[in-house]
């Protein structure tokens, strides 16, 4: 018999988008599937929420705690041997479960597959992911959240860590896995449909970077030592785009710099109690 599947949808007052994301997995070529619906708490779009009901589907209601959390909570709720997370504005391929599950039983090794991914919505057009690539991953994340993983895997984890205030929630518990030795898979298909709004949560100011950066830092302090020579030119890359008008950009990068390694080694050691 074919292995279980998991889809996991939390959902905070987008009551309104849920039908189709819901849709678009029972829609799979890929039958031994469970969804499990999390509502964190959500405050609007009350009446769907209450009245919603599908095949294969089960809700879960809990307060708001947060994605982390409701993600965390669907998961421990979950029979299967797989988890694929899903928003629930966000699309799948009706191929999707079905390709991403191959992957996983025919080889051990790979413990994250993910594919292309398509914008729809206030945004058209192919989300441009790059490769994934180690130590590229700790400077930059090109995993989207919809990507599929055992259970037995987040398992040995702290599953997804809700001191992500400012998102990539995603992003850290990719680490977590990659951390413990999994290998990473991208099907070469547009198999995953993210929704573009006008909301989002944003890292789009220094202070959010830097502390998005220190977090993981914290977090997984040994995969950033063990690379720290190498990620400090490519994080001074990332943030140029702060540089502020009246300051020259040789004296920016300086002062980058030294404020990047500065925090980037007080997380590393001085957090760490040495």
């Amino acid at each position: 018999m074919e292995p279980k599947v998991s889809v996991i949808i939390p959902c905070y007052n987008q009551g309104q988008y849920l039908q189709e994301a819901v849709d678009s997995v029972l829609a799979s070529t890929y039958e031994n599937i469970e969804i499990v619906i999390v509502n964190d708490g959500s405050t609007e779009y009350l009446d769907v929420l209450e009245k919603f009901s599908a095949p294969k589907t089960i809700l879960i209601n809990h307060e708001n705690q947060g994605v982390s959390v409701a993600r965390n909570n669907g998961i421990k709720a979950s029979s299967g041997k797989y988890i694929l997370p899903l928003d629930s504005d966000d699309k799948i391929h009706p191929t999707y479960i079905e390709k991403a599950v191959k992957i996983l039983e025919e080889n051990e090794k790979i413990g994250i597959v993910y594919c292309r991914a398509e914008y729809f919505g206030a945004e058209t057009g192919e989300w441009e992911l790059k490769e994934y690539k180690f130590p590229n991953c700790l400077w930059e994340n090109w995993i989207f959240n919809s990507a599929m993983y055992r259970k037995s895997d987040w398992e040995k984890t702290n599953g997804y860590n809700s001191e992500m205030v400012y998102g990539y929630e995603d992003w850290e518990f990719w680490l977590s896995l990659i951390e413990n030795g999994v290998e990473v898979y991208k099907i070469n298909e547009i198999l995953f449909y993210y929704r573009r709004s006008e909301i989002s949560r944003s890292t789009s100011t220094w202070e959010n970077r830097l502390f998005l950066y220190k977090k993981l830092i914290k977090l997984h302090p040994n995969l950033y030592s063990d690379n720290l020579e190498q990620i400090i030119l490519p994080l001074n890359n990332i943030l140029r785009e702060f540089i502020p008008k009246k300051q020259s950009k040789e004296m920016y990068l300086f002062n980058l710099r030294k404020r990047l390694w500065d925090n980037l080694t007080v997380s590393l050691f001085i957090d760490r109690g040495m």
